[in-house]
């Protein structure tokens, strides 16, 4: 089993940056590719960022790219979020998510592991 436990949520203002960590244990970090989704209140969970083993490639959602950057520590079994320039319409819970069999899935039936999720609040 892959535990991930996140952290870094809180509440800012608009136009503020912040920083997701989310450390992973009990198996090799490096076997999985590594996501962030988010799920505000009443909607579906959706895709923000993926980034495959050897962060070779990422993937962002339209609604964050060139915002948010997400990178890895395999060193450290860490994968992370920065997030820039953050409107209120970022604020939800973030999870971070482990695919061991995949490629970078928008899709968040393809993950096998999730985090608990720490929430981001973005005041406007």
């Amino acid at each position: 089993q892959l535990q991930l436990i996140e952290s870094g949520g809180r509440l800012v203002q608009a136009g503020d940056s912040l920083r997701l960590s989310c450390a992973a244990s009990g198996r090799t970090f490096s076997d999985f590719v590594m996501a962030w989704f988010r799920q505000a209140p009443g909607k579906e969970r959706e895709f923000v960022a993926a980034i495959t083993r050897t962060s070779q490639a990422t993937t962002y959602a339209d609604s964050v790219q060139d915002r948010f950057s997400i990178s890895r520590d395999n060193a450290k079994s860490t994968v992370y979020l920065q997030m820039n320039s953050l409107k209120p319409e970022d604020t939800a819970v973030y999870y971070c998510a482990a695919d061991y069999f995949g490629s970078g899935s928008q899709y968040p039936s393809e993950y096998e592991y999730w985090g608990q999720g720490t929430q981001v609040t973005v005041s406007s």
